[in-house]
């Protein structure tokens, strides 16, 4: 490093530590959050350091880090703002139960995956094909018909077919459960 930006840097860093408190307060008086004045304070410290331009051209460094915490917090607030505004708050989501991840959900959820695998393998070959490639590869019929040299309607029926041995599978294990 030049002599003059070790000058800049010992100068930044003594302005920091001497004003601090001042800069801390500064920040806490946009934000309403110690932390977040913290990390402001450590941001403009790191980018007021890393200043590439003349620093010559900073007549008042001081007021100069003063000007750019300020701004800072005040860009962090109307971040924060928009955060709340377009997420709510952190609290809210707090508040919402989750019923979809209960583990009796998940374990429901794994015994249907079992039953419907079961009733696919259950299926010819070629029904087990179609299903597959229009449920989980997100072909269309058209494509499947063109892969597998049948025909459209063909498509159709075994796509319902197997549609219908799962639903029938699952339906078997309702009736199973409530007896």
């Amino acid at each position: 490093m030049t002599k003059s930006v070790d000058n800049w840097v010992l100068q930044m860093d003594t302005l920091l530590i001497a004003n601090r408190a001042q800069l801390r307060r500064a920040a806490y008086k946009i934000l309403s959050d110690w932390d977040r004045a913290d990390d402001v304070i450590q941001d403009a410290y790191l980018k007021i350091r890393d200043y590439s331009s003349n620093k010559s051209e900073i007549r008042q460094p001081l007021a100069y880090l003063f000007q750019m915490v300020r701004n800072m917090a005040i860009d962090q607030y109307r971040r924060i703002a928009l955060e709340m505004e377009l997420f709510g708050g952190d609290k809210a989501g707090l508040l919402v139960p989750d019923t979809v991840r209960t583990p009796e959900a998940c374990v429901m959820y794994a015994q249907h995956l079992e039953l419907v695998v079961t009733a696919l393998n259950k299926l010819p070959e070629r029904t087990q094909r179609v299903f597959e490639r229009y449920r989980i590869d997100g072909y269309t019929h058209r494509m499947i018909a063109e892969e597998l040299n049948i025909s459209v309607s063909l498509v159709n029926i075994l796509i319902h077919e197997a549609i219908r041995q799962c639903r029938k599978s699952l339906s078997n294990r309702s009736v199973h459960d409530t007896h």
